[in-house]
């Protein structure tokens, strides 16, 4: 099994004190910010930064797939953890002259085998285009 990223950045004309905040509300402005791709998002614990916990139903590119998630902060932004999958998800934010680079990258094992190839060449460049949309949407809501 091999790791696989995906990641996307954007400057955003905002403080990253104010993007990261908006970030860490995860019942009011996350859903803001999600793509199609994501349904039946719910907050099950928390909803504000450090030991939320969510979930939602990803799909993207065929394939589809439940998440629940545990929410831990860290000096520069936000780690998700997925309790059902290696899957991790890091939103760092960053200043960037009068605003905020804000980056998401997500990381997995992937599988093995004739598949893992495929998972490792395609899966990241859907996710970018997924991501690169999130990010417009964050950059649209701060």
């Amino acid at each position: 099994m091999a790791t696989v990223t995906a990641r996307a950045s954007r400057v955003l004309d905002a403080p990253p004190e104010r993007v990261l905040e908006f970030l860490r509300d995860y019942r009011e402005g996350r859903p803001k910010i999600l793509t199609d791709n994501y349904t039946a998002y719910r907050v099950e614990q928390g909803g504000h930064g450090q030991g939320t916990v969510i979930g939602y139903h990803f799909a993207a590119g065929g394939r589809e797939r439940d998440y629940r998630v545990n929410v831990e902060e860290d000096g520069a932004g936000l780690v998700e953890r997925d309790q059902l999958s290696s899957f991790v998800s890091h939103w760092s934010v960053a200043p960037n002259g009068s605003g905020a680079e804000v980056t998401l990258e997500s990381s997995w094992q992937g599988a093995s085998g004739i598949g893992g190839i495929f998972e490792r060449t395609f899966a990241p460049m859907g996710l970018r285009r997924i991501y690169a949309q999130v990010l417009d949407r964050l950059a649209a809501a701060v």
